[in-house]
């Protein structure tokens, strides 16, 4: 299947219950398109079960009444389409989130539709589960969600039809980027086939597999789907071990990847030692330098550290500034995007071993563009001292260096031997 990938990807994650109404969400644009991003995603904005978690979907043709003035009704999407046409008139792509893994629990569609559903021995609609592989005895039971029966219910032809019609209808309304909730809990045949019948429509959809947490093989499943991007799991590395450089190897076999410093489901980075400014910074721009795409929350940029709630966010849970990152993300996006090898996927290799205090990195990119080299202070809360010997040749080679964390991010010739600030990065190109 033919590929539409945008090049590296830059998307702010507008997360819906920190507004009032979707009226508000258009201001927003402005502000996203100054910092450089060239997409926004949005967590569900669909009507919900009796939990109110987003990732709840009771009806995929209706929006959220939590996002709607009052009166308005929940059927008529021109709230939506209003802001689907900012984001065509700021130059910005819109990425929803596609959840067909489950649905809410007091969906219609579980009357309505009965064998779309998996059911428990005694024959009730279950729910998802899942495991705490370090104590098997934990288990995890999401009892606002059924489970749908994708790859073995009596009507799967209606059940997959179902599915392509909810795409069809976003993508005339103008949506042509789609988050694949969970993709590896979904038979991939399913997704082959989806993404198929929506790229003959429009060629220029993009879909984004969500598979943080699922096993290798599990992805793989998902290499001749037709996806244009992975999430990976760069913002758990320390630096001081292989895998992530391993997984990146593996995965970038299926498709190019999406890298992020925090995300809607994890902690908020500045609310974790040692929550300086500083940190946050240099998590985020080593995603930047990590992969093809990158993923900013909104709220990053000011140091937000209450954590995103998808069941009882309000738009109270908008932290006041701690700092205000903005210029430099914007100064951090767009040297992304004027390195070539920085807006791909490429490969990456250590230059030192793993136990140094700090690492230095080679990224070389799979379309004939010059490497770049990436010198990372492992320790956020002490500088660290380099001396020449230690500083490999390829670095040396090197004709600047740039100090990614201060703003404007400063360019200098190559230093003989560094002194690194806490959780500092130095980029040579």
């Amino acid at each position: 299947m033919v590929s539409n990938r945008v090049s590296a990807p830059l998307i702010y994650n507008l997360f819906p219950r920190h507004f009032a109404v979707i009226d508000e969400w258009n201001p927003v644009l402005r502000h996203v398109k100054k910092m450089g991003f060239t997409a926004v995603f949005v967590n569900p904005f669909n009507e919900t079960g009796f939990s109110g978690s987003l990732y709840a979907v009771k009806d995929y043709f209706r929006l959220n009444p939590l996002f709607l003035r009052a009166g308005q009704d929940p059927a008529d999407f021109k709230p939506l389409e209003k802001f689907i046409a900012g984001c065509g008139a700021a130059g910005l792509g819109l990425i929803m989130d596609l959840v067909i893994n489950h649905t809410a629990k007091d969906s219609p569609l579980v009357k309505q539709h009965p064998s779309w559903y998996k059911r428990d021995p005694s024959g009730s609609v279950s729910s998802p589960f899942a495991i705490d592989p370090g104590d098997p005895g934990k288990v995890t039971v999401w009892g606002d969600l059924a489970s749908i029966d994708n790859g073995h219910s009596a009507d799967r032809e209606n059940l997959w039809k179902f599915w392509d019609s909810i795409v069809t209808f976003y993508q005339k309304i103008g949506i042509r980027g789609f988050r694949c909730d969970a993709a590896y809990q979904v038979p991939s045949s399913l997704w082959k086939w989806l993404i198929a019948l929506a790229k003959n429509r429009c060629s220029s959809t993009v879909f984004y597999a969500e598979t943080l947490g699922c096993r290798l093989d599990q992805v793989e499943a998902l290499r001749d789907c037709g996806f244009d991007y992975l999430f990976n799991s760069v913002k758990w590395w320390n630096y001081d071990q292989s895998w992530a450089l391993d997984q990146h190897a593996s995965n970038k076999r299926i498709a190019p990847s999406i890298g992020f410093a925090e995300s809607h489901d994890t902690e908020r980075l500045a609310s974790v030692p040692p929550g300086t400014e500083q940190a946050q910074k240099s998590r985020y721009a080593f995603a930047a330098l990590f992969s093809a795409g990158l993923l900013m929350p909104s709220g990053f940029e000011y140091g937000a550290v209450t954590r995103m709630d998808v069941v009882r966010g309000t738009p109270k849970d908008v932290d006041k500034q701690k700092w205000n990152m903005t210029q430099w993300i914007r100064a951090m996006n767009r040297l992304k995007l004027s390195i070539p090898v920085l807006a791909e996927e490429g490969s990456w290799r250590p230059l030192c071993d793993w136990g140094h205090a700090y690492i230095f990195l080679e990224k070389s990119s799979d379309r004939g563009s010059k490497p770049a080299y990436v010198c990372i202070n492992k320790n956020p809360h002490a500088s660290t001292a380099i001396d020449t010997e230690m500083v490999p040749q390829e670095v040396h080679r090197c004709t600047k260096s740039l100090s990614l964390l201060s703003c404007p991010i400063a360019e200098d010739e190559i230093p003989p031997a560094f002194l690194l600030d806490p959780a500092e990065i130095v980029l040579f190109v």
